[in-house]
């Protein structure tokens, strides 16, 4: 839900509507009391049908969150499982689908303020947010080579030897690295989902460490493919 325009849906003008209401009885609260000319029934009635409304409003911008943490999830689970296919092709589309869900919860955040500054109390704080990870190759299981041997080899026999020697702890290490990428990103899009993306800073963070991540995903499986075909 949005506050930028009043061509919107209904819901969004209303919320519109509500804000600019509002906006104009905290500025002009003593005009506005006048007004009913000491009809305090009438004053405190209208009073709380503003505050209805805007409880009504917060209502829906956490029904947006909520959501979003449910379409979080569900990406989180499609994501887990494509990485475990190596379905790569697929993985970008729901980054993308991820970052559409993020960029709705944060259409809420100037009506969210707003409404709680009306309703005269502050947003409750979230609990504090552990700062999102960064995962990078250095962070990754080193790939075995016979070429970083000390010793080094005398003639191209003794380093194809080498070579095949080193191969099942070569194919184990490219393994292992792909696991330890995908359940990074994995864990990163479920802790952004798991708040609904309500925290604007962790929210941007998180997108761009799956990104990177991603990333890091696809360098890791062209290099298990140049290595091991």
């Amino acid at each position: 839900m949005g506050t930028g325009t009043t061509s919107g849906p209904p819901r969004q003008r209303h919320t519109e509507d509500l804000l600019a209401a509002v906006s104009m009885t905290s500025a002009q609260l003593a005009q506005a009391v006048g007004r009913f000319d000491g009809d305090t029934l009438a004053m405190v009635t209208a009073a709380i049908r503003t505050a209805e409304r805007a409880f009504e409003e917060l209502d829906t911008c956490y029904d947006v969150i909520d959501d979003a943490s449910a379409t979080g999830q569900a990406i989180t689970a499609r994501l887990s499982a494509l990485l475990a296919a190596e379905d790569e092709q697929s993985i970008g589309p729901e980054l993308d689908a991820l970052d559409a869900v993020s960029a709705r919860v944060r259409g809420t955040d100037q009506a969210r303020e707003l409404l709680h500054r009306v309703l005269g109390r502050e947003e409750a704080a979230e609990r504090a947010l552990p700062a999102v990870r960064r995962l990078t190759g250095a962070d990754l299981p080193a790939l075995p080579s016979a070429y970083a041997d000390e010793a080094g080899f005398d003639d191209l026999m003794a380093l194809a030897a080498r070579e095949e020697e080193l191969a099942p702890r070569l194919r184990a290490a490219h393994a292992e690295r792909l696991r330890e990428v995908a359940a990074h990103l994995v864990h990163v899009v479920e802790k952004v989902a798991a708040v609904g993306f309500a925290d604007e800073a962790f929210a941007r963070e998180s997108a761009h460490e799956a990104r990177r991540a991603h990333a890091l995903w696809v360098r890791c499986l062209a290099e298990r493919r140049r290595d091991l075909g």
